[in-house]
Order: structure tokens, then sequence, then C-alpha cells
């Protein structure tokens, strides 16, 4: 698969980053399962200072750095099946006509509509490693908070370092960011993702702050429904903002297929035909073929004995687990 970059050993992983130390975010430890950094209200503001639409276009996908990634470490934990229900955006950040407003200041207001669509929850995510910037994809999700992002756990942290400068463009087209640049408040990912890369934990959430007038994530753009420990094999529709040949990176892409087991190495992954390439990485997959239905995983990575075929991790109790932190945090 010519997508998410390629590691020896037959395995593409979207990006294995050899993230080096930022300073603008506090590290703490999480639960037995999980690992979590911070980051101040002065980082953030730099954050959103940073962003530049130049600096967008130049991101490059996080794949350039690609590592080999470590096996699977046992099976993932599994129990009942759980499912939370997706939210609307808030008429508080709407129209009455279902379009966004938008005042002088770039947030809603009156007089610059511009019509929401069914995937504007679903965007770009942006951060910066060793000076160079980076891009993946990422998804509200229906949270407590109202907050929350998901994404692959590789666009946040590599070999127990974080990255710096994240930031996600919800509905993202083109060089536009109709709603928004919401920095990260908060990064968590598996211990088992923070700690040994294994490829079965390839998945984070971000809390994001926020912005003044479009009150929450969740008002403004609206959250997938997320269900864990889900049935294998349902049809599935994943979406990413995929950079690599033959994509720009600049428009939403989409794949469909049904799940299917990993045959080929030792994760507890499910995979769909895709030929998506680098910069989809961590967007989401929903049951269904659509961006209404409930999500159950994310893009992560490719063998390349097997060309055009997607992997994503099975959100399991862990990763539940580490779900249920970011979005009551």
């Amino acid at each position: 698969m010519a997508r998410l970059g390629r590691a020896s050993g037959g395995l593409a992983v979207a990006a294995m980053l050899s993230i080096g130390g930022a300073g603008l975010a506090t590290a703490d430890g999480g639960g037995d399962d999980l690992e979590t950094t911070s980051f101040s209200q002065s980082a953030q503001e730099d954050t959103e200072a940073y962003w530049t639409p130049e600096r967008m276009e130049a991101a490059i996908p996080a794949d350039e750095l690609v590592a080999d990634a470590a096996p699977a470490d046992g099976a993932v934990e599994t129990s009942a099946t759980t499912t939370i229900p997706g939210a609307q955006a808030s008429p508080k950040a709407q129209g009455g006509n279902g379009k966004d407003l938008k005042n002088e200041d770039g947030w809603p207001g009156e007089d610059d509509p511009i019509a929401t669509g069914d995937t504007d929850h679903i965007g770009k995510v942006f951060f910066t490693v060793n000076g160079q910037d980076y891009v993946c994809s990422g998804n509200s999700v229906a949270s407590t908070n109202g907050n929350t992002v998901s994404t692959a756990g590789h666009c946040t942290n590599e070999a127990g370092t974080w990255a710096s400068n994240w930031a996600f463009a919800p509905g993202y087209d083109h060089g536009e960011t109709p709603h928004g640049l919401w920095t990260a408040t908060e990064l968590y990912a598996p211990q088992q993702w923070v700690s040994g890369e294994d490829m079965n934990y390839d998945v984070a959430f971000a809390v994001v702050a926020p912005e003044d007038g479009m009150g929450t994530l969740t008002e403004a753009v609206g959250a997938s429904g997320i269900e864990f420990n889900t049935q294998r094999g349902s049809l599935i529709t994943s979406y990413g903002y995929p950079a690599g040949s033959p994509f720009d990176g600049e428009s939403l892409e989409q794949c469909q297929g049904t799940g299917f087991d990993d045959t080929i190495g030792d994760t507890d992954d499910q995979a769909i035909d895709c030929d998506m390439t680098g910069g989809s990485s961590g967007g989401p997959w929903f049951i269904g073929d659509g961006p209404d239905g409930l999500q159950i995983s994310v893009n992560s990575f490719g063998y390349t004995m097997q060309p055009n075929v997607m992997y994503g991790p099975y959100l399991g109790d862990v990763a539940q687990e580490v779900y249920e932190t970011a979005a009551n945090a």
C-alpha cells in the first residue's frame, strides 16, 4: 500500500515519530492503562498563533518519519459492547437555518453564513516535531465535556514523548478552516502505546479548549457516537485527509468496505479495502455507509505485502478507559 509510508518487515505505519522534547506540555501519569499530558494556557495561545495558513499547507504527513513498529503484545481485553450516542451541533453555534454564522472575528455572528456539512465534525490534526510540522486526521466524538477529539496514537505520542502545537481544524477544506482551530488542553493515549508502540493500541483522544462565541466543539460541529467492543465484520466507512500521491491532503476522502481480521501480523486490528495515503492517519471509521454511524476505529497502518488495505485498532476495554477519562476531563 503506497499510502501510510513503509517500515521494514512489511508493516506500514502512518507515523512512528522520533519526537523531540518541546517544553510546552507537562507530562502526567494516568491510570494503569493510560498516559496523559497537558498544555498550559500560554502554550495553547502560542499554538493558535502558530498555525498560519502557510504552515498548515506546508505540514507534511507524519509517516515521513516512519520506523519499525512494535509487534502486538497479547490480545486486546474485551467485554460487553458499550455505545455512546452522538450529538448534533447546537443552535447556539448555528443559525436556525442550519448554517454557521460568523462575525468579523471569524466566530458566530449574523453576517457570514457558512453551510454546515455532514462531515464537518471530521478534520485535520496539526502538530510539530523537532521543528517540522506534521498533519494527521481526527474526529469530534461525543463526550461529557463536549470537547473531545479522536485520532491515532502516533498522532499524539511516540516512544513516550508527546507532540506539541497540537490543534484540530474541523471541516478543513482546501486551506479553509470554517469552524476555527481548536487547540489541545490535554492529550490521552493508552499506556501500551506510549510505552511500547503496540499497534493494538494506536488510538488517542485530545481534549480541546472551547472557543469564545462558539461554545464547545460539539456545539460548533456536532460529535459522532462511539462504540467499544463492537461486533466485527460490519460494513465500515473510513475518512481522512490523505496527502501522499495521488492525493494532495486538501480535501476529505473516504473508503468503504466490510471489516476483516488481520491474517498477516499478530494484531487484533480490523482492516478494510482502502487506498488512502499518509495524512489520513487518525481519521475515523464508522459503522455503515456514511459519516453518521457510530465510530469504531481510526486509520492506523497497512502492510507492504497487502496493497490498498487499511488497518485500524479494535477499540476494546483499554481504549474505552482512555476515552472515558478524556471525555470527562
